[in-house]
């Protein structure tokens, strides 16, 4: 599977990745995976007791709990840093993720399912889709903030 993603990259970007860094950003996808389907999960029962877009945000913070130690010890191995400095950049990073899988679950909630018509399961698939997009940029943001140079 790893090797058919990199076969995929653009030549410029697949020349530029080290076989560390490729084994990083899979052990990123599995973690940050796993991350992401606490954060999904947790919804549900946050959504009996709140409204969907404060239990967007409230799983949110579950997730990234989860999340920053599975970063920390598993993909950037950086349990040797820092542990205070590294946290303050991983709720920076988070903080600017929260806001885009927030908005964009919102848009896709409220915007785009009444415009295309789509009524089944629009809560669950908008919020996991943004968690995806958000994962992507929360990638680069710990590579190059929270855990630099590890």
């Amino acid at each position: 599977m790893l090797s058919t993603a990199i076969s995929l990259m653009p030549p410029f970007l697949r020349d530029r990745m080290s076989p560390a860094e490729l084994k990083r950003i899979a052990r990123f996808l599995l973690a940050g995976g796993f991350a992401a389907f606490v954060n999904w999960a947790a919804r549900f029962p946050l959504n009996e007791i709140m409204p969907f877009g404060a239990a967007v945000i409230a799983a949110y913070a579950i997730g990234m709990a989860v999340g920053f130690f599975l970063y920390r010890f598993f993909v950037f191995e950086a349990h040797e840093g820092n542990a205070r400095d590294q946290l303050w950049k991983f709720l920076i990073v988070n903080l600017v993720g929260a806001v885009e899988v927030w908005a964009l679950a919102m848009l896709s909630v409220h915007w785009l399912a009444p415009a295309i018509g789509w009524t089944t399961w629009v809560e669950p698939v908008s919020h996991a889709a943004a968690i995806g997009v958000g994962a992507a940029t929360s990638y680069v943001g710990h590579r190059l903030l929270t855990f630099r140079g590890i």
